[in-house]
């Protein structure tokens, strides 16, 4: 899969800019550079790795711009390649004039995400990190950059470095035992590797339960705005992002269909869902409406309810309990609105049997908001902590663990009944499979164009 031809592309954004970066790699690369590039530190013994050389940049004799050329040598890249990079001036029209030079001097234009492909392939860092590199790129957040760092550094990945060695251990001894079935003899103790087998699963279900955590920081956490018609929750919508993202009016039911935001706090991201308001209606498109509020509060993280301080909500403790049941999932904050113009009091007396935390907010004013925040904070810590632990933010990751852990459950249960050795063996190798997958032990081309085809170019 991978080629050995010379690629390039812009790794800095498209656009005008006081800066552009041009990244070139593959074997020989810098016999391009000869027709284009002149400068006076370049001796006869030519480019060192890892120093920046100042000089013209020319074609047939037309001076494009002046550039810094880095280079490094074959080993001792991101790619593992001889590969240099072109700072230039941010114009598109010298940036089209480089690019173009290089593609006549023998390059092609890099696919997306061809560069971490080609680190990866030449064994500069596994699966794992290569796919955190893109998460390291996309994250909005404090807490999903410490994640992402982390992995690329290799937290994942060391902990499925750990469980194939135990795993190939014994899987080893138990195909030895094949090998020797007529003899009957046991290379591998099974109190040991059933010892061993439950510390393993025990250790990916754990790594799979953060699946949910890791997945919500990478997504950003789920905080739906529901309520009665006019009880705030577009002004509080508005009021947490700093603009007027929805339509503010006193007309009920003006918001039908679900309107989303995100927003940063504490270092995280919150994707902010503003819903339809919640009533008894005849009006059919208001209905769906509120049947998609409901479907968000069941996938939620964190649930404001909005409660107007100056009405009185028709079976406000029924709805409260209705979406405490259906969505056990979600962080719950009632919080009683409008207190500029009316008392909480009355509401307060009617949540007395409602297990919540209620908050007093005016959201016009933004009164309030500060303490809801830092319960909000508070509430989502859990997200905030798993950047210095080993959580699983990828899809893939998760799916490859849950086969890991249901070839392992299978492979105790062939220990427990003393099932014969080729069908415990083939478990085991079904579970050492799952783990290669994530670290691209195993892999197949189909699956690595998948992952790489989701990169920007130029990385």
């Amino acid at each position: 899969m991978l080629r050995d031809d010379i690629i390039c592309a812009l790794s800095t954004p498209q656009g005008v800019g006081a800066l552009a970066i041009i990244r070139v790699s593959g074997a020989n690369s810098k016999r391009l550079l000869s027709p284009y590039f002149h400068s006076k530190r370049v001796n006869k013994s030519g480019f060192t790795s890892h120093v920046a050389y100042f000089g013209d940049y020319s074609i047939a004799g037309e001076h494009i711009d002046e550039v810094l050329i880095t280079y490094f040598e074959d080993g001792k890249s991101f790619t593992g390649e001889e590969s240099f990079e072109i700072s230039s001036h941010g114009s598109p029209y010298i940036i089209g004039r480089i690019i173009e030079s290089l593609l006549h001097a023998g390059a092609r234009l890099a696919d997306p995400g061809e560069y971490t492909m080609r680190a990866f392939m030449n064994g500069k860092m596994d699966l794992a990190q290569a796919e955190a590199v893109a998460d390291l790129i996309h994250a909005e957040n404090k807490t999903m950059h410490d994640v992402a760092l982390r992995q690329l550094k290799g937290g994942l990945s060391n902990e499925i470095t750990l469980f194939r060695e135990d795993l190939v251990h014994f899987a080893s001894m138990i195909e030895l035992e094949l090998d020797f079935s007529e003899e009957d003899v046991e290379f591998a103790s099974r109190d040991q590797l059933l010892k061993m087998l439950h510390g393993l699963l025990q250790k990916v279900s754990a790594l799979i339960d953060s699946f949910k955590y890791g997945n919500a920081i990478k997504k950003g956490i789920a905080t739906a705005i529901l309520g009665a018609p006019n009880a705030g929750k577009s002004t509080l919508l508005n009021a947490l992002l700093g603009e007027d993202r929805a339509i503010v009016s006193a007309i009920a039911g003006t918001t039908r269909d679900t309107v989303e935001d995100t927003f940063n706090f504490g270092g995280l991201t919150y994707r902010l869902i503003d819903t339809a308001g919640i009533r008894d209606t005849e009006d059919y498109v208001e209905q769906i409406g509120i049947q998609k509020a409901f479907e968000q509060a069941e996938k939620a993280d964190v649930i404001f309810y909005l409660i107007d301080a100056t009405a009185a909500e028709v079976d406000l403790e029924l709805r409260l309990a209705h979406i405490k049941t259906s969505a056990p999932q979600a962080h719950l904050f009632v919080c009683i609105n409008k207190l500029d113009q009316a008392s909480a009091a009355p509401i307060k007396e009617r949540l007395k049997q409602i297990d919540c935390e209620i908050f007093d907010i005016a959201a016009k004013n933004k009164t309030g908001l500060t303490e809801l925040l830092n319960a909000l904070k508070a509430a989502t810590a859990w997200s905030a902590n798993s950047s210095s632990q080993t959580i699983v933010t990828n899809a893939r990751h998760a799916d490859a663990l849950r086969r890991t852990a249901e070839a392992l459950q299978k492979s105790i249960e062939a220990v427990e009944l003393s099932i014969p050795g080729d069908l415990l063996a083939q478990d085991l190798r079904l579970a050492l499979d799952g783990l290669g997958e994530i670290t691209g032990t195993i892999s197949t081309d189909d699956l690595l164009a998948n992952i790489f085809s989701k990169f920007c170019i130029g990385k």
